[in-house]
């Protein structure tokens, strides 16, 4: 008699075994006809799944994070189903849910092209529209493995001859199609609603490229039609906003093949980076930071004692001279150490905030290089918090502060947090450990803030706060954190002199707002569309002649706004003005003073913004008053307000 305990808190009791869907059912129709699965301790289970004894269960349904992932499972199977009806002759591989959607490798002799993709989505629509039962069935190891070789699905046979001898194998199948799998699935392939293929690629069987060359078949798969037409729409405007075709079209920043993973910064480009790079110095400068630089190139030894050489030494640039081995540093911490350690520091001068834009440099694999988004050579808005424990909630108190403030200065409000605690392999007293995850708690809590907690995910040397930016697609960006180290201090015999008077090890604080500036210059760039706001523009304003007589004060309101300090282009070209108006907006310059016979005539300017508004005559004056009251918005825009 199984009592089933529901997440409202809610029990009901039965007389005897009861599937999950049976449990829904009891519950009411509409519930069981909604559901995808069951979770049960953290654990998906098929809807047919039976329960025979007490438990706590949550019925999944599309609506949740875990019913979206049972969906895309579901549709890989769907997809291999269809490619196998459609090519009897290739073979199938793997299968896995990714973001936003899932992949299928496939061993097949010849390429799969656009047109055979629309073939095989065809296919998937009829095969969800039969709505074929989704079960799942065991079959003892040896016994899967001679199943799948009979078939000819060789890959298939390779993966389980891997597994245990001693472990059963779980399958689903659906109509005539049978698949290894964990699953759990969807009850049957009518709960498939809505689906795309979206691009084949190659693939190594096993990642390996000695291994043969497989052909991957990308998709995305959402609970309904709206959804999935939404998220196309987001890729749409992904692909407009891409920050690496805006780079090249606004002559921002390129790469290229003899400096794979690093930028070659142009004039405007690098205006953006000063400018953002500036701003963050005046914030952090008003916090209590103090601005220092460290080497780049730094001794094997130094890196052996700080942890990293054994941890990290595959991601570094090295080089030796003179018989001694250097690395090309990838963090900034141990040197930041090495400047704490110069004196004797008291109670008394903790806090101590120390800031570098630091120039980091990480051997990341060429595959994964990606525009400004991942870089083998980048700086990041790196600082560390020298201080005790007492004051460890105050300093992220404070830095959280700091945090929103200049997110929101960039037109980011929504932000999302995840509290990191200890991993099973660590370093430090649990004393020490439940002192700094209780200061990260309280110091979000005391805040009000919304925050997920991610067990087990801290770092080894103590608990961390993630800190993730939305952006106008709704994609999530990783940027901030602070995290609590007990233990590269002590590595480094960082000490100090303690109210009574004993040496104690300071802990010390990782902190980063920004993360790469390259990279959040990448983000702002697709956010805004490359229509950044005039505090960060590089051209903030370009002066236009209509004709010659009009040069002499072009050339006076040019340098009056000079004079201002702003950022300002002249454009005195013999070409007719729409011409150059249409040049200047397609350059994303903020805003356009054009003059002419009546401009001249009044003393004034006429004021054209990049939206195509046009703001009418000013006195020089009013301008500069309209400029200031922009750029000290920050990140909100005249056009925004």
């Amino acid at each position: 008699m199984p009592v089933i305990t529901l997440p409202d808190g809610s029990s009901r009791q039965f007389d005897q075994a009861v599937s999950v869907y049976q449990v829904a059912e009891d519950i009411g129709p509409g519930l069981a006809k909604a559901a995808l699965a069951g979770k049960i301790a953290d654990k998906l289970v098929d809807t047919s799944y039976v329960i025979n004894e007490d438990i706590e269960l949550s019925i999944i349904t599309s609506k949740d994070d875990d019913g979206l992932e049972v969906i895309r499972h579901s549709t890989a199977h769907l997809l291999a189903q269809a490619v196998k009806q459609l090519y009897p002759k290739a073979q199938v591989t793997i299968g896995p849910v990714i973001e936003h959607g899932f992949f299928y490798d496939f061993a097949y002799d010849k390429p799969f092209t656009p047109e055979d993709l629309q073939k095989i989505e065809k296919k998937m629509s009829e095969l969800a529209k039969q709505n074929l039962a989704v079960s799942r069935s065991v079959m003892q190891r040896n016994e899967a493995v001679k199943f799948f070789s009979d078939m000819g699905e060789e890959y298939k046979a390779e993966i389980i001859s891997d597994i245990a001898d001693d472990q059963d194998i779980s399958l689903y199948s659906q109509g005539e199609f049978i698949d290894l799998c964990r699953g759990p699935h969807v009850p049957s392939t009518g709960a498939l609603k809505a689906f795309k293929l979206m691009k084949v690629a190659g693939a190594y069987w096993k990642g390996d490229s000695d291994n043969a060359m497989l052909q991957r078949i990308y998709g995305t798969a959402w609970p309904d039609k709206k959804a999935l037409k939404q998220h196309l729409h987001r890729l749409e405007e992904a692909e407009k906003r891409d920050h690496r075709k805006i780079g090249k079209a606004l002559h921002l920043f390129h790469t290229q093949e003899e400096a794979p993973g690093m930028i070659f910064w142009h004039p405007k480009g690098w205006s953006i980076y000063n400018s953002l790079k500036q701003y963050i110095r005046d914030e952090i400068s008003q916090h209590g930071y103090q601005e220092i630089n460290t080497p780049q190139v730094v001794d094997r030894s130094l890196w052996e004692k700080s942890g990293h050489w054994d941890k990290f030494h595959d991601d570094m640039f090295t080089v030796s001279s003179e018989n001694r081995e250097y690395a090309v540093k990838p963090m900034n911490c141990p040197c930041h150490i090495q400047i704490y350690n110069q004196g004797l520091k008291s109670y008394r001068d903790l806090p101590l905030r120390l800031a570098e834009f630091g120039s980091c440099h990480r051997n990341e694999a060429s595959g994964t290089l990606h525009g400004l988004m991942r870089l083998r050579s980048f700086v990041q808005d790196d600082a560390h918090i020298f201080c005790t424990e007492e004051q460890i909630q105050d300093e992220v108190s404070k830095f959280i502060d700091l945090l929103f403030k200049v997110y929101a200065d960039f037109g980011f409000n929504q932000v999302l947090i995840k509290l990191s605690t200890r991993p099973e392999k660590r370093v430090g007293t649990d004393e020490s450990w439940d002192k700094a995850e209780k200061a990260l708690e309280v110091a979000l809590d005391a805040k009000k803030l919304d925050w997920q907690l991610q067990p087990g995910e801290g770092a080894f040397y103590g608990p961390k706060i993630e800190f993730s930016l939305k952006d106008c697609l709704d994609r999530v960006w990783q940027c901030g954190t602070i995290q609590v180290d007990f233990s590269m201090p002590a590595k480094l015999d960082a000490q100090y002199v303690a109210e009574d008077g004993s040496r104690q090890v300071p802990v010390m604080l990782h902190r980063a707002i920004l993360g790469s500036l390259e990279r959040f210059i990448g983000i702002l760039i697709e956010h805004h569309a490359g229509v950044l706001p005039l505090w960060m523009a590089p051209i903030q304003v370009v002066v236009l002649n209509i004709t010659d007589k009009h040069q002499e004060y072009a050339k006076k309101v040019a340098d009056f706004l000079k004079n201002k300090a702003f950022r300002v282009d002249l454009d005195l070209r013999n070409e007719k003005i729409g011409f150059k108006i249409r040049e200047h907006t397609l350059q994303k310059v903020p805003y356009l003073i054009v003059l002419g016979d009546r401009e001249l005539e009044s003393a004034t300017v006429a004021v054209r913004r990049r939206d195509g508004k046009d703001l009418g005559a000013m006195s020089f004056d009013d301008l500069a008053e309209l400029f200031s009251e922009e750029i000290a918005s920050r990140g909100l825009t005249i056009m925004e307000k």
